[in-house]
């Protein structure tokens, strides 16, 4: 039964929260949060749903899971600082709802709008106990962003994945994150009134203690503290100490056993309303790893580890600020690469431009500066000579360089393949001593770091390809349809370089014909992705050629068996006429269409089909007719959404026939939306629904062959004048026969074979064309001279219609035009 707010809400959102009340209760956590992410995607009409949480130091906001188009296509980064300006981090260091129009989003992801495409983005805070534990990140493509209702459901979401808070994976180096409170392992809840302390077996065992043990207060764990680091540690959690706000300390204990341990503890204070401290929430981690006194020599061996894993260059940026500019107290660390004699830098941290000396925000490029080392002649030399260099407070510096580190600088060139690759820059405001052992570990870390950079770069290159490849493959936007409405949805399951096989698309033909394409190309990965590139262009080109729809998969399994590839891919072709309702189908190993009848009946398309393409040369490819009536939604899909370990196929297959007998057809993005929320996906989906509405103006059509006698344009022109005649058009008759003669006597002059015109009316356009069997499309001149006698033609072609241009046609070509008219049914006024 729905509550008496829910009733008040719209559909959209009260089909969210219906959706999260039915998630299943035994789903771990990990689970959970994919599924709550999915309903987002599904219920708001996002293109990207992604959870990021702060990392353990604090310095980052880590991606914990995602789903949607792959990230790269929008640009989204693994990670942000959270001391940034990015959405996510003010979201997060705010606690407060941040949205982002395309402009704001092309900054952030550092690429033109040519380059990715427009987008909104909505960051939303996720709080457990009111507490700001990470924060819910949706991207949508459609015009506006997100509007009020969709961000109404994503805060459904958000608090959804509030309780318990979001786990980061491996995006970033440092991965426990500043979240979930008590709901986390290293968590711990102290009521400042008792001085009861609620912790975690984890955060027991980094004191050294037993929890059978464990008493529960705080003061057990205070007295392990080391006397020194005692009162600053009392200031934390000691009410009459407190300060207002979030409090991050690292400090000592001396563990039962007798070992000294570095631990850090962040937290936040809650307050009662009379403004008295109440509880102090926090986490506590183990800080020793990269601490002052930790072995040089195993410092080094986790920067190794940590870069080992590192993917990307963003990756290795990540880690090397996480290892160095905290442990070494650093106030600012940039890492570059050189190419030529430009550094391209890959991170500054802190992220804010004001933090950094006038040349580097003068060279700002977005996000990022591309800072010339001409600039800084210090810089320069030590990148030639390749040699580690360390400038105390004082130094003689050039101000690009002294502005970087006023209290001591460390330059770092990353060696790596004979050569210099890049630098890291280490900066302090206050006077810094470089000891020897701290100048031992910088060099064997910028050692480290060149290699990495160096292996990392072709994962980027391909990464790079990736992205570009699966912008290609997937249509921006589907086009407007005569009398018919088309939706799609594509899931990936994929993740890091993998890229799905599946593809759509939707051409447009002549004739107000349309074909609807699927298919799925075998394996994930770059190989895969660049052969579902190829296969898409190729129909779409073999379609607009204007061949049939056994012919277009023909041409293409031709295609594919010629590229001695050992890959194959499956495909689904339905060609529609949008005037009658009429359509062919041609499968090629692929799943047939389900049908959705005006009634809600559902039929599966029936037929014969040919075997994948790419598998035999001369394969047949039958063609299955289909009759759409008006109310009709036509359902393609790839075998993800009704195929995996768990579901045989023909059990999806009735399940998807159920779902789209049970949906709406009047919203066609709802009824894909459901049935992907109705899916047990193992795979990645490709779903294409088209909805038959019928033209609501049919075009009348005359047609003429012209026969090449001496006066056959005279003839084309009286056959014209007796259609426009016959259509109550006679006053558009002088330009549209002054028209005719010029396409029809250029054809004549300049090709062989038939020419054939043909008339068309719809609504107040009537569409001349005239085929001929010559491919060549006539050229408009640039130039004419008075003294010319040709190429005037297409000139005043051009100046008396509206629109016109060329289209291939059976081995030929179509020159049209379009004149608009007023028929006797049209107030010619309006």
């Amino acid at each position: 039964m729905v509550s008496d707010g829910a009733k008040g809400r719209r559909v959209r959102a009260l089909s969210a929260e219906l959706a999260l009340k039915s998630l299943r209760s035994d789903l771990g956590q990990s689970a959970r949060l994919r599924s709550v992410i999915e309903q987002a995607l599904v219920f708001t009409g996002a293109t990207h749903v992604a959870v990021y949480a702060p990392s353990e130091t604090g310095g980052q906001l880590c991606l914990v899971a995602s789903a949607g188009v792959p990230r790269v296509l929008h640009g989204l980064r693994q990670s942000y600082a959270t001391d940034g300006g990015s959405p996510m981090a003010v979201a997060v260091r705010q606690d407060r709802v941040v949205s982002a129009g395309p402009a704001e989003v092309a900054r952030l992801v550092g690429n033109g709008a040519s380059e990715t495409p427009e987008v909104s983005l909505t960051a939303l805070p996720l709080r457990a106990d009111h507490v700001c534990v990470g924060c819910l990140v949706a991207v949508t493509d459609r015009p506006g962003g997100f509007d009020a209702e969709d961000r109404q459901s994503l805060e459904l979401f958000a608090t959804a994945i509030g309780h318990p808070g979001p786990t980061p994976g491996d995006a970033c180096a440092d991965t426990d994150p500043v979240a979930g409170a008590e709901s986390r392992a290293t968590g711990f809840t102290l009521d400042m009134d008792t001085g009861w302390i609620n912790v975690g077996d984890d955060v027991l065992a980094l004191f050294g203690l037993e929890p059978a043990g464990f008493d529960g207060r705080v003061e057990t764990l205070l007295a392990l503290t080391v006397p020194e680091d005692l009162p600053a540690l009392m200031s934390v959690v000691e009410a009459g100490h407190m300060a207002t706000g979030d409090r991050e300390l690292e400090f000592r204990i001396r563990r039962p056993s007798g070992e000294l341990r570095w631990l850090r503890l962040r937290g936040r204070v809650l307050f009662a309303p009379d403004g008295r401290p109440v509880r102090l929430l926090g986490t506590v981690g183990d800080a020793s790893r990269m601490r002052a006194g930790v072995n040089d020599v195993g410092r080094v061996q986790q920067l190794a580890a940590d870069l080992a894993n590192a993917s990307t260059v963003r990756d290795v940026s990540t880690v090397v600020v996480t290892s160095l500019r905290r442990p070494l107290n650093a106030d600012r660390i940039a890492l570059a690469e050189l190419e030529n004699d430009r550094l391209v830098v890959t991170v500054l941290d802190p992220a804010d431009p004001s933090a950094w000396p006038e040349v580097w925000r003068t060279e700002w490029r977005s996000e990022w500066p591309d800072a010339p080392t001409r600039a800084m002649p210090t810089l320069a030399t030590a990148l030639r000579e390749g040699r580690v260099g360390f400038w105390p407070a004082g130094a003689p510096l050039e101000s690009t360089l002294a502005g970087v580190g006023p209290g001591g600088l460390a330059v770092l060139p990353l060696p790596a393949a004979g050569g210099v690759v890049g630098c890291c820059i280490i900066g302090w405001d206050e006077p810094h001593e470089f000891g020897a052992d701290e100048r031992a570990v910088l060099t064997a870390a910028a050692g480290l770091v060149g290699q990495a950079l160096v292996r990392v770069r072709a994962f980027d290159a391909e990464h790079e390809l990736v992205g570009t490849l699966q912008r290609t493959l997937l249509p921006r936007r589907l086009p407007v349809l005569p009398g018919g409405v088309a939706v799609a949805r594509y899931l990936p399951t994929t993740g890091g370089l993998e890229v799905g096989g599946d593809w759509y698309d939707v051409i447009p033909l002549h004739d107000h014909h349309v074909a609807l394409v699927i298919g799925d190309v075998q394996g994930h990965n770059a190989g895969a992705a660049t052969l579902m590139g190829q296969m898409r262009t190729a129909i779409r080109a073999y379609a607009v050629e204007g061949h049939s729809p056994d012919v277009v998969v023909s041409h293409a399994n031709r295609l594919l068996v010629g590229m001695e590839t050992d890959l194959f891919a499956t495909c689904c072709y339905v060609s529609i006429d949008m005037e009658e309702g009429s359509a062919w189908c041609v499968r090629a190993g692929h799943l047939p269409p389900v049908l959705r009848l005006p009634d809600g009946g559902t039929r599966t398309v029936e037929g014969d089909g040919g075997p994948p393409l790419g598998v035999v040369d001369d394969a047949d490819f039958p063609l299955i007719p289909l009759r759409l009536q008006i109310g009709s939604v036509l359902a393609l899909t790839t075998d993800g959404l009704v195929e995996s370990a768990e579901l045989p196929l023909d059990e999806g297959m009735q399940r998807m026939s159920r779902e789209l007998s049970e949906a709406d057809p009047s919203h066609l993005g709802r009824m894909a939306d459901a049935l992907l929320s109705a899916a047990t996906r193992s795979d990645d989906v490709a779903l294409l629904l088209m909805r038959y509405d019928g033209m609501a103006v049919k075009p009348v059509r005359e047609s003429w062959t012209v026969w090449r006698l001496p006066d056959a344009a005279s003839h084309a022109r009286r056959f014209t004048a007796r259609t426009l005649r016959a259509w109550g058009l006679g006053e558009a008759a002088d330009t549209v026969l002054l028209v005719v003669s010029e396409l029809v006597t250029n054809a004549l002059v300049h090709t062989e074979g038939q020419v054939r015109l043909d008339l068309t009316l719809t609504g107040d356009r009537l569409r001349i064309a005239v085929g001929d069997g010559s491919p060549r499309t006539p050229v408009k001149p640039a130039i004419i001279n008075w003294h010319d006698t040709g190429g005037r033609g297409i000139l005043l072609v051009e100046a008396m219609s509206a629109a016109w241009g060329t289209m291939p046609l059976s081995g030929g070509k179509q020159v049209w035009c379009e004149v608009p008219v007023h028929p006797p049914h049209t107030d010619p006024s309006g």
